[in-house]
């Protein structure tokens, strides 16, 4: 089974790399793919280039078995759509399962994001959110497809695509926007992401 996480990493941080580790455990994916945005649609264009955040997040999951990084998105030109992303891969992998790996606030979004009805027809749904996370006040389409797709966990192995799990993650208040802001005002940002990004965002003099 493999799992998708996708973003513009910007700079990828433990926000990302902690719940990313307990969905490759708690659900044994063979593998987990991070996947970089070139152009992502619903917000500002990332501040490090592409070839910068590509080689952050080789840095970050370097000598963790189970992780990857896909660069697919940073090959095809124009804006970076998730369901493009899944039709491709599901073209390569045939009726291998397919887990989309969201936090909960992107799930809360998924109903504007481009040809998002595609998705569920693509790849599983796994949704990592923080303890207590109910799944209430979503939008009505999202409520209606989380009503109709729900399934435990196990159940993601017995079919390639249409599930959506919930997956209780430890929640780390860390962002991308914080870190940038941090470097921005001349301060430390040590023990918000993995050392050798620290490293190579000081530098490559990011973010500044």
């Amino acid at each position: 089974m493999l799992g998708i996480f996708g973003g513009t990493f910007d700079p990828v941080h433990f926000g990302h790399l902690r719940p990313a580790l307990e969905a490759l455990e708690t659900l044994a994916l063979d593998e987990l793919r991070f996947v970089p945005a070139a152009r992502p649609n619903l917000r500002d264009a990332p501040m490090a280039s592409p070839e910068q955040r590509l080689a952050m997040l080789r840095l970050a999951v370097a000598g963790q078995p189970g992780f990857a990084v896909d660069a697919r998105e940073l090959a095809r030109p124009g804006v970076s759509y998730m369901a493009d992303t899944l039709a491709s891969l599901r073209e390569e992998i045939g009726e291998r399962p397919l887990c989309l790996i969201l936090g909960s606030d992107a799930f809360a979004r998924l109903h504007r994001w481009h040809a998002w009805e595609r998705i569920p027809r693509l790849a599983h749904i796994v949704v990592a959110h923080r303890p207590g996370w109910d799944g209430q006040d979503l939008a009505a389409p999202l409520e209606a497809l989380l009503a109709a797709r729900e399934c435990a966990p196990e159940a993601l192995r017995q079919r390639p695509a249409g599930g959506i799990t919930r997956l209780s993650v430890t929640p780390l208040d860390i962002s991308a926007t914080r870190i940038r802001e941090l470097r921005g005002q001349g301060r430390e940002i040590r023990y918000l992401l993995p050392e050798a990004v620290r490293q190579y965002i000081h530098e490559h003099r990011l973010y500044t």
